[in-house]
């Protein structure tokens, strides 16, 4: 009996932990990229709201790039799906996926 209880209990918790983790997908913010500034390792994006950084409403801003070689895999108009942290005070692009 005990088994059984710790075990469904287990799995409850389990199952508890799978369900709240968000996935990649989730935390990935759709947008639209409008310019472009390899110099400066600057992208400005069209974008919706990332609740993490509490952005409630989408808006157009300029992101610094993590890693500026990330900014050759878009062009100017092209969807994206992207993902920002703040990085010493800083928001930044950490990700960026092009949207076939």
């Amino acid at each position: 009996m005990r088994r059984t209880t710790f075990a469904a209990a287990c799995a409850a918790g389990l199952t508890f932990l799978v369900a709240t983790q968000p996935t990649t997908a989730q935390q990935l913010v759709e947008g639209q990229v409008v310019k472009i500034d390899d110099a400066a390792g600057k992208i400005t994006l069209k974008h919706g709201p990332i609740k993490k950084l509490e952005m409630d409403e989408g808006m157009t801003m300029v992101f610094k790039a993590q890693d500026p070689a990330m900014l050759k895999s878009v062009k100017v108009g092209d969807k994206v799906k992207f993902d920002a942290d703040r990085v010493n005070g800083q928001i930044t692009l950490t990700r960026i996926d092009k949207v076939k």
